[in-house]
This record gives structure tokens, C-alpha cells and sequence, in this order.
């Protein structure tokens, strides 16, 4: 079910009226954990059974962990976690880029048969789910957190439907914490909280969905063709095309990840569940780690806890260590985005940029801490060569066929200062233009204003209807009427 359809819109009414209406505080929650698997059921059909299995799965190899007195039992059931969470992932993930390389080899070496490809289908959310389950796995080992007395509680936890498709990937220390506040009794006097609806909640939950709903269907969707036209064969193609074509795509991805988030945490607030930001302007970083910071955070704060931190443990003071760490977190996180080289080669390229900008900030700090990086020049500076480099990864992360790509990256570099295809494109995608314009105007706006946001939800209401029946409008004006996937569901 998509965020961006009628379907979404009812569903969604429905779960709020069904809420309202059923106050006991029990029935609120099967309501939600119902109303949940129905939404995963809905676009994934029988795959469904695959949400269930990791949640199974977890849930009592978390309570197996947490009951065990040996430190060796202790790790065989994290492996067991691990084998069967990462196994599952792989197998739907990977298995086909796997024999698709086997094939490869086997032409090259002339073996007579090929392995037949089962054309799996990609199990929607899959690589968020996992990495939520695992974690809340891990945590119980490692004695951060009990784990749920009830497996309700837990399945909850792990099909949540707003963010359940593409996160935030939440953890349980967030989560569970306001599910349980609101259907356990405390010891305070008796008093349950209930899931009620709260004024406040409602008109900023509302006006964060209105911006994400911008964001993806006014600016990304309608961007997209001008994206799609330059990346579909660069071949021959301008450099100034190739950097206009890694600015849009800069431009559509973030509106379109950004928009899904905001629906997504704007859809649980009105819930009344607080799930964290996952964007912070990433493209008004002054370092290739500070984009990491901003960007995806719950993906990066993941790999961070789970991978970087446990790798370099030991050799902290080790800058080999710390470099090699990092490019073994990145391209991870190059790798779980999806099945292709230009992934791993996206996942390298951030591995670089950040791990050289970390070795130089530890060997050389001097460098780092200059006075020309405090002046509004030296920041601007910094802001313009960090995104520089980051659109020129994106070039990855957007062209899979490898021949385009290694093209578009030689001419993203190596400037031929031709302008003839590059004015003929902007001609042919005045209005894809005009949003990038507007969009960045608006975006270093809000960089300015800093909760944008806010101050609309802090709006009386007759300028806040207004400013919904505008978003509404504008929305329809470009709609063709075709609802199109978010990207980060092909992940």
C-alpha cells in the first residue's frame, strides 16, 4: 500500500476512527497490530509470512538469550539470530546477483551450463524489518534490554505500519517504551494511558504528512522524467548534462526518502508515538561525515552500533583500523541498498570520502579546526565541495549499467564545457527545472528559518487550511494520476 494512494488515505482513516471509537487500551493495540499486518498484507501478499517468521524468530531467541546463564549459549542463539535474519535477506536479496556472476565466470572459463536463475520477487521492507529485529536481538544479548513479555508487544514493534516499508529503522529502546506507557498499568496510582488523540499532535502530525506528500508527489515525481531522460543512455552526453542530471537526481531522491519519512513519523504522531528523524538537511553538510550524520541517520546510526564500533573497538588509536572499519561499514551500507556493482562501487566511494576525512580531522587537526572553515566563505566552501562529491556518488547509486556510469563519472570530473545538449534538455524539462529552483529556494529556506515544519503547524488555523488546500492544489496540478513507488521500496 502506498503512502501516495486513495487506498492509503481510507486505510488510515479507518485505523483513527477504529481508535477513537475502542477505547479499551488492549484493543487499541490489536488494532494497530492488526490493521499493520493488513497493510503489509495488502502489497505483499503471502510474503507476509516472512515478516512473521523474523518476528517469531527473534522474539523468543531474544527471551532464550536473555534466560541463559552461559556466555557460550548466549552467542549460538545470536548466531542462530543472525544466520536466520541475514540468510533470509541474502537469499531473497542476493541470490540471483549471485548466480548472475556464477554465469558470468562460467561464460568466461566456457563451462557448457548455466545455473537457472529463480527470479525472485524482493520481499517489501525486508532490509528495514531485518535490521529492526536484529537489533533488538543484539541489545538483549549484550544487556542493554529486556525483552518483551509479550509477543503482541513485540510483533507490533516489528510491523508498525508507518515506517514499516522504508524506516526509520526504529530500535526497540525507542519503541517499546511508549507502547507499553500506553496498555500497561503502572504502579502510580493505576493510571493507563490510552492512545488519545491530542490537538497538537494532530495539526503538526498532519502538517509534517503535508510536507512530506509535497516532497514526493509536487517535486520528486515530477522531477523524475527530467532524471530518467539523462540517465536513461548518457552516452555522448554533456558534462554540464551529467551534473545536471546528478543535481536532479540529488534533488528527486531526497524528496522522495525524505517525503515517505515525513509521512511516516507525521502518520505515528498522530498516533501518538514519537519515531525519530531520519533526515537533518544533509545537503547543507560541511564534511562527507556530517553528511552521514544527516542523512539516512537511522540506517547510519545502525551500521555505527551494530558494525563500525564493534569492528574498531580494540585499535581505536589504530588510524588503519579505523579507515579499513569505515570502508567496511560503508560498503555495507552500499550493499544493502541493493543487488548491483554500482551499489558496492556507491558504498566504496562513501567509505573513501569519509574515511579520509576522518583520518585528516585525527592526523592533521590543525587543518581541520583552520580559521578560513569558521568564515561564512570557508563554510560555503566546504557545504559546495561536500556535496560536489556526494552527488558524484549518487551517480552510482542512480546508473546501474556499468559502461554509463563509469562515462557519466569520467565526465562529472572532466569538464568538455559544452553547453548545446545541456540547453536542449533544459528546454525540453522547463517544468522539472523550475521545481529544482523552487525546491532549493524552499530548502535553503528552511535551512535558515531552521523548523519549518513547526512554524506552519504553529500557524492559526485559517492560514494552516490555507496553506493544505495550496499543497493540495499544487499536488493535483502536476498529477497524472499514476501513482509511482517510492524509491527506497526496491530496497
Amino acid at each position: 500500500m502506498i503512502f501516495t494512494t486513495i487506498d492509503f488515505v481510507v486505510f488510515f482513516v479507518f485505523i483513527l476512527a477504529a481508535i477513537a471509537i475502542i477505547k479499551h487500551r488492549k484493543f487499541q493495540h490489536l488494532i494497530l497490530l492488526g490493521g499493520s499486518y493488513y497493510f503489509f498484507y495488502f502489497s505483499s501478499n503471502y510474503l507476509i509470512v516472512l515478516l512473521i517468521f523474523s518476528t517469531v524468530l527473534d522474539y523468543y531467541l531474544a527471551k532464550m538469550i536473555y534466560n541463559s546463564k552461559e556466555k557460550s549459549t548466549k552467542k549460538i542463539l545470536l548466531s542462530i539470530s543472525l544466520i536466520g535474519n541475514l540468510g533470509l535477506l541474502g537469499f531473497f536479496k542476493y541470490t540471483d546477483f549471485a548466480i548472475l556472476q556464477f554465469n558470468i565466470l562460467g561464460n568466461y572459463f566456457d563451462l557448457a551450463t548455466a545455473i537457472p536463475y529463480y527470479n525472485l520477487v524482493l520481499p517489501l521492507g525486508i532490509s528495514f524489518y531485518t535490521f529492526q529485529t536484529l537489533s533488538y536481538t543484539i541489545d538483549v544479548y549484550r544487556g542493554s534490554l529486556e525483552p518483551s513479555k509479550r509477543f503482541s508487544e513485540f510483533a507490533l514493534f516489528v510491523a508498525f505500519f508507518p515506517q514499516l516499508v522504508a524506516g526509520p529503522i526504529l530500535r526497540a529502546k525507542q519503541f517499546l517504551p511508549q507502547l507499553r506507557e500506553k496498555i500497561q498499568e503502572y504502579n502510580t496510582g493505576g493510571n493507563i494511558r490510552k492512545i488519545v488523540f491530542q490537538s497538537v499532535n494532530i495539526k503538526f502530525g498532519i502538517t509534517l504528512m503535508a510536507f512530506g506528500f509535497i516532497k514526493k508527489m509536487f517535486f520528486a515525481d515530477n522531477i523524475a522524467p527530467l532524471v530518467d531522460d539523462i540517465f536513461f543512455n548518457p552516452i555522448g552526453a554533456e558534462s554540464f548534462t551529467i551534473i545536471l542530471g546528478a543535481l536532479a537526481f540529488a534533488v528527486q531522491v531526497y524528496g522522495d526518502f525524505s517525503g515517505y519519512t515525513d509521512i511516516a513519523i507525521g502518520a505515528a504522531l498522530i498516533l501518538g508515538f514519537k519515531i525519530p528523524a531520519n533526515f537533518n538537511k544533509p545537503y547543507f553538510a560541511t564534511s562527507p561525515t556530517q553528511f552521514w550524520n544527516k542523512w539516512h541517520i537511522s540506517l547510519s546510526l545502525w551500521i555505527r552500533d551494530y558494525l563500525y564500533l564493534p569492528l574498531i573497538f580494540k585499535n581505536r588509536n589504530s588510524s588503519l583500523r579505523i579507515f579499513l572499519g569505515l570502508m567496511i561499514a560503508f560498503m555495507l551500507i552500499g550493499f544493502w541498498h541493493g543487488d548491483g556493482w554500482n551499489f558496492l562501487i556507491f558504498g566504496i566511494l562513501q567509505g573513501i570520502f569519509v574515511g579520509i576525512h576522518t583520518i585528516l580531522r585525527r592526523k592533521i587537526p590543525f587543518l581541520y579546526n583552520h580559521k578560513f572553515f569558521k568564515t561564512k566563505f570557508g563554510k560555503i566552501f566546504s557545504i559546495l565541495t561536500t556535496q560536489y562529491l556526494i552527488f558524484f556518488s549518487f551517480l552510482a547509486f542512480r546508473i546501474p549499467d556499468m559502461s554509463h556510469l563509469f562515462y557519466s563519472m569520467q565526465k562529472y570530473i572532466i569538464l568538455d564545457f559544452q553547453i548545446i545538449e545541456t540547453i536542449s534538455v533544459i528546454q525540453s524539462h522547463k517544468i522539472s527545472i523550475f521545481l529544482m529552483i523552487l525546491f532549493i529556494v524552499i530548502h535553503f529556506i528552511s535551512y535558515k528559518k531552521n523548523n519549518l515544519v513547526e512554524k506552519f503547524a504553529n500557524m492559526n488555523y485559517y492560514y494552516w487550511c490555507l496553506f493544505l488546500v495550496s499543497g493540495i492544489l499544487s499536488i493535483l496540478l502536476l498529477y497524472d494520476g499514476n501513482p509511482t513507488d517510492f524509491i527506497y521500496f526496491k530496497f
